[in-house]
């Protein structure tokens, strides 16, 4: 069952959040008159699921609602970073880049208790924390979660302004950073002061090999 007048819906939700039709077209990298197209004219005469995906997203609402399956899945973008985290030498990013958005279904989001305006997506390098993280594995990041206990825990960290993936806990005043591959050099204890902790790791992705 798809919704009723989904270009109603999206007209409405345009006239709502104040954005121009130009502006959400390009969100979706068509051309500036394609939603507008959609809405008034009805060409093209369903929007293709990757865009209704992005638009459902991006105001927060069912994919039914703009024409998609009533089950459709509601996703969300997160940040998307244009860094690599290192789980072999630590990479040493210039600055945290945005690189646009990935898009995470709600409930996966909800489940794992991370807030999307909380979270980032980056790319894992190296091999030190393999098997669990390989090279190039995409890793969700909860940058609210920060909290070193003593039971390890794998965060994303600055040191020495490295930018690393690692297996972290505390001990007693230190903190103690290990590699999951026993072949990766060790890491020596650290004050709590030299390590900036960005946030913990709380789901990976990768392409089949």
């Amino acid at each position: 069952m798809v919704a009723k007048d989904p270009r109603a819906r999206l007209a409405a939700l345009v006239a709502e959040c104040g954005q121009s039709y130009g502006a959400l077209s390009r969100m979706l990298r068509r051309n500036d008159a394609y939603l507008q197209q959609y809405v008034k004219r009805g060409t093209p005469r369903v929007l293709a699921e990757s865009d209704r995906r992005r638009l459902a997203a991006f105001f927060q609402v069912d994919e039914a609602a703009l024409g998609g399956p009533a089950d459709a899945v509601v996703t969300t973008a997160v940040r998307r970073l244009d860094i690599e985290a290192s789980a072999g030498p630590g990479a040493l990013p210039e600055e945290d880049r945005s690189f646009g958005a990935a898009y995470f279904d709600a409930r996966l989001l909800a489940q794992l208790g991370v807030r999307a305006e909380d979270a980032a997506e980056i790319r894992a390098r190296g091999t030190s924390m393999a098997p669990l993280i390989q090279d190039g594995d995409l890793m969700l990041v909860d940058e609210r979660d920060r909290r070193v206990q003593v039971q390890a825990a794998v965060f994303v960290i600055r040191l020495d302004g490295a930018l690393m993936v690692k297996r972290v806990a505390r001990a007693g005043t230190m903190v103690r950073i290990t590699s999951d591959n026993p072949e990766a050099a060790p890491i020596a204890l650290q004050p709590s002061d030299r390590v900036e902790v960005v946030g913990r790791v709380v789901w990976l992705s990768r392409a089949l090999r």
